[in-house]
């Protein structure tokens, strides 16, 4: 391709002494070539089922409807125009590997995990049989497209998470018998409220969202001891349109705006309150494009939380510890007269709100399933296994290197991603440029820029596959960077 020298972000990448790794772009599924693989996998029935599923991202019910239609039914605005057009070179480059192989040097990347567009979706059927027929087709599809470029590049499988089971019958599959290395995975599961199952239409609506990592319906520790097995670092790049607050049926960026954080926040306090990190220590977990905003809050809250309702504090506040003598010797002091005649207080009339009721001790302490001890253990249980996709041009990016404002004077892992192939990156020729930007505006040093783009992305995918930029562009780099890492440790 012609243009390398007169990229900015070709500039950019020459002068540093490191790779440049993007955690995160996309390709834009080549839909007939997909539906070849859906009959192939599923039969010649299959694009014709998926077609039809109301959840399917190729559905598009909302531009079947009426607006009057999209009232009653409540049908939420979805993503509209999510690839690049007027860029008609961009917009062919996210769909052909070749392409994107051949323009790496002008974007300025050396390497790039490739996630998926409809793929997001797929994870998220509630058909069972089609969702692992449609996982299937893609990652066959993917292996095969990029496998030829493996050294700059590698796409990530699909994997249904449904149940245990499901996800490690596609994990096995996807990574013994494709080849691939990094896996896509939905960070939650919507499943039907048991209660309304026999409610007719209205069950369809009533559902609740199961996290995987507390509260599920069923035990993942099987699965995450597959990703130790099979090297695989789990990846969640699930968003929340659609849900709670973010259902407009007119407005899609109102339905966008922090929906891929919102997301991310809640499958992170579920793998950490659900003891995931402290029973897996060496898996590393990684929330894409929703910054790092929301893991430098969420820190700060976990300590907050923990100071001031662990399960010893929480019994200065147990409706036990009242002296009820002085309770009514003061009320009987200082009460308006409305108060009066109402003391001692009837039992029968207080409530839940301000009086608490008895609670059961196994039920108080709500950090014993990650064995949370002492406030250092949510920095230990927190910080080195959570990592947070971050694009070039969020300056909130900054936050995560802040160790001013940093629960622990933290500095969180944060992943460059460069979206590629979606709308948040106009220019794929500007993708380094805007990570730089970040320099360029003092908002981060050169060495924050370094661990953005190269060592948290080396880290997030080594620590459970040592070898998995082994045969690539950055073996090297990577091996240098882990043996100076092993040797501080």
């Amino acid at each position: 391709m012609e243009g390398v020298s007169k990229s900015r972000s070709a500039s950019i990448r020459a002068k540093l002494d490191h790779p440049i790794i993007d955690s995160d772009g996309h390709t834009a599924e080549f839909e007939p070539v997909l539906f070849d693989y859906l009959r192939d996998v599923g039969g010649s029935r299959a694009v014709d089922r998926l077609l039809a599923l109301p959840d399917s991202p190729l559905a598009f019910r909302w531009y079947k409807l009426s607006p009057q239609e999209r009232r009653e039914q409540r049908q939420t605005r979805p993503h509209f125009w999510v690839h690049p057009a007027a860029n008609t070179l961009d917009r062919a480059t996210s769909s052909l590997p070749k392409l994107l192989y051949e323009r790496l040097d002008e974007i300025g990347l050396d390497f790039t995990i490739v996630y998926p567009s409809i793929g997001l979706f797929l994870v998220h059927l509630g058909d069972d049989e089609l969702r692992g027929i449609a996982c299937r087709a893609l990652n066959k599809l993917h292996a095969d497209t990029f496998r030829e470029y493996a050294d700059r590049m590698t796409p990530v499988a699909v994997v249904p998470m449904h149940s245990p089971a499901e996800a490690i019958a596609e994990l096995e599959y996807a990574v013994r018998t494709l080849g691939l290395k990094a896996a896509l995975m939905p960070g939650y599961v919507r499943r039907p409220i048991t209660a309304m199952r026999k409610s007719g239409d209205a069950a369809r609506h009533a559902f609740w969202l199961d996290l995987i990592g507390l509260d599920s319906e069923f035990d993942y520790d099987p699965l995450w001891k597959k990703c130790v097995e099979l090297g695989i670092a789990p990846t969640f790049h699930s968003g929340s349109v659609g849900l709670f607050t973010r259902n407009s049926i007119s407005n899609f960026t109102f339905n966008h705006i922090g929906h891929f954080a919102a997301a991310g926040e809640a499958i992170c306090k579920a793998l950490f309150f659900g003891g995931v990190t402290r029973r897996f220590p060496g898996l590393t977990f990684s929330f894409l494009e929703g910054g790092a905003a929301w893991g430098c809050a969420l820190l700060a809250d976990l300590v907050g939380h923990w100071e001031k309702h662990n399960a010893d504090v929480a019994q200065l506040y147990n409706p036990a510890t009242l002296d009820q003598a002085l309770l009514e010797r003061l009320f009987s002091d200082y009460a308006p007269p409305a108060y009066r005649g109402h003391l001692p207080y009837p039992t029968e009339f207080r409530s839940n709100l301000l009086w608490g009721r008895e609670e059961r001790p196994e039920d108080i302490d709500e950090w014993a399933l990650c064995g949370v001890k002492h406030k250092e253990d949510i920095r230990d249980l927190f910080v080195p296994n959570f990592f947070f996709g971050c694009e070039g041009d969020d300056s909130m990016t900054a936050l995560a290197f802040d160790t001013r404002k940093n629960a622990f004077g933290a500095r969180l892992n944060v992943l460059y991603s460069s979206d590629l192939g979606h709308y948040d990156l106009p220019d794929m020729r500007d993708a380094a440029k805007e990570a730089w930007e970040l320099v360029e505006h003092e908002l981060i040093s050169e060495q924050d820029f370094r661990e953005f783009v190269f060592v948290n992305p080396v880290l997030a995918k080594t620590r459970v596959n040592p070898d998995f930029f082994t045969g690539t562009v950055v073996e090297n780099a990577a091996a240098r960077l882990l043996n100076q890492h092993g040797s501080k440790a």
